[in-house]
């Protein structure tokens, strides 16, 4: 299993605008769409990486355990589904139906967001505040396949924590590890 670690985009970058659809819904969603909230999480996952098998049901309980809080947590995939077809979009909403997502799953198909996120692996996950500025990016917790710790979601849950109560964000921000992106050629 090759491990690729997370790019770690620079702190205060702007979250970049996207319109993508929903896998689950088919309805098109954009940056804008989560304006109202004081924070929004991307988490760049996909369905066959072990890294996400092994903490996906973690990211659909932060899902629940945050739904109502004044943050917007989605999911974006962007593995090139020709090569990679456990990663096309029907799989991806059988995935998001069978773990219970309560938040929407985007399909990337042109690769365009997670470029501009300088997404690395899955997963990978982005933290940005009320103005769009990225104030977390990072791994989940400490977690792999195989290591034998239990997942968490303590450092992705500290993050999120942090931002709602007005808290300054941890400055030792680990890189996430997993997967490459599946690119197209």
């Amino acid at each position: 299993m090759v491990q690729t670690a997370s790019a770690m985009l620079p702190l205060g970058s702007e979250a970049p605008d996207f319109s993508l659809p929903d896998v689950t819904t088919d309805k098109r969603m954009s940056l804008q769409d989560f304006a109202d909230k004081s924070g929004l999480l991307i988490m760049v996952i996909c369905n066959h990486c072990p890294f996400v098998v092994h903490v996906r049901e973690e990211l659909a309980r932060i899902g629940r355990d945050y739904q109502g809080k004044d943050l917007a947590v989605v999911a974006v995939s962007a593995n090139d589904a020709v090569h990679y077809p456990d990663d096309a979009p029907d799989k991806l909403a059988a995935m998001a139906k069978s773990q219970g997502f309560v938040f929407p799953f985007l399909y990337d198909e042109a690769q365009t967001l997670v470029k501009d996120l300088q997404a690395a692996c899955t997963p990978d996950f982005f933290l940005f505040d009320r103005s769009r500025r990225l104030v977390y990016r990072g791994r989940l917790d400490a977690a792999r396949p195989g290591n034998d710790v239990p997942v968490t979601g303590e450092d992705l849950r500290d993050a999120l924590d942090a931002l709602l109560d007005g808290r300054p964000q941890a400055e030792t921000q680990l890189p996430s590890i997993g997967c490459n992106i599946k690119w197209k050629s």
